[in-house]
């Protein structure tokens, strides 16, 4: 369904000036109700089912309950960790997930993009490796689900570069992005984890704080930044 031009014309009026200031406090479940109720055509939860993105699944799922079950889009990299595509699957069946899968149009498996682009594109070219496994599969995906309003995991406190990050922004196409987590650290949400049982990767116990790519992603040390663990050229959604 292809958002009305009514509702397009109301998001692209909304202050997010005043929706920062008035969420600023707020418990991210009270953000995530809000957009459940007031952004209901055109809005998609996009997961790296990193433990950030099934908080936020949880309390939309299990919480905030929309009579439409909002969009998970993930992106097949065909790079990931089995655990992590483990979880997707437990995940998916857990919460009966409207899970929406999105990879690199010309491979269905790593040995095909391999066969491709080279075994290791990502040591040749990270950047076309990002494009093809993320940017493009993410644009396509947002694009095909008519996407107005998309939801990330990021937090302030997970890099240096995102010490500023608001709860409600625009992306480069205009659309809105919310971040719900933006004021959590990483110790509300392992709390809201273990309050609320809920299901995560279990790598982030080995010292992977942040989970992507397997070939780009290792554990971190004491002190190191949330994110030192990934090697990305890009700030991406995850």
């Amino acid at each position: 369904m292809v958002p009305s031009a009514e509702f397009s014309v109301q998001l692209a009026n909304l202050d997010l000036a005043q929706l920062n200031r008035r969420f600023e406090v707020s418990h991210p479940s009270r953000i995530l109700t809000w957009c459940v109720h007031h952004l209901p055509t055109g809005f998609v939860q996009v997961s790296a089912f990193n433990v950030d993105d099934m908080v936020i699944t949880d309390m939309i799922y299990a919480q905030a309950r929309p009579q439409t079950p909002v969009p998970v889009l993930f992106l097949d990299t065909l790079h990931h960790f089995p655990e992590t595509l483990e979880l997707v699957y437990r995940a998916e069946n857990l919460y009966h997930l409207n899970l929406k899968v999105y990879r690199t149009l010309n491979a269905r498996s790593r040995e095909t993009f391999a066969s491709h682009y080279g075994a290791s594109l990502w040591e040749t070219d990270l950047q076309k490796f990002h494009f093809l496994t993320r940017l493009e599969p993410l644009e396509r995906g947002l694009a095909e689900l008519n996407t107005v309003a998309w939801i990330t995991g990021r937090r302030r406190d997970q890099s240096s570069d995102r010490t500023d990050l608001p709860i409600f922004e625009r992306d480069s196409q205009n659309r809105l992005r919310i971040n719900p987590l933006a004021t959590w650290t990483r110790k509300d949400v392992w709390a809201y984890v273990f309050e609320h049982d809920v299901i995560y990767n279990p790598l982030h116990d080995q010292g992977y704080p942040s989970i992507g790519d397997e070939p780009l992603t290792t554990p971190i040390c004491e002190g190191d930044e949330e994110r030192a663990g990934r090697c990305n050229s890009l700030d991406l959604y995850l």
